[in-house]
């Protein structure tokens, strides 16, 4: 699934993105590590994982949407 990187902290390595309905989600450490990155930009294109529906809904994994 694809997002746009709305927040980021790069103490705590967590933020929020924003769902293509505009809807937020936040995202941890783990999820942040898992991609690999070193740092997140507001406005990136990003790709994500996800497990769970609705309110359970959870990020697993933030990489960097490639072409």
């Amino acid at each position: 699934m694809q997002a746009t990187a709305y927040t980021y902290d790069s103490d705590t390595r967590s933020g929020q993105v924003l769902l293509d309905d505009g809807t937020p989600v936040p995202f941890d450490a783990p999820a942040f590590d898992a991609g690999g990155l070193r740092l997140l930009r507001p406005g990136q294109r990003v790709r994500i994982e996800t497990e769970g529906e609705g309110d359970a809904r959870r990020i697993t994994l933030v990489t960097l949407h490639t072409l």
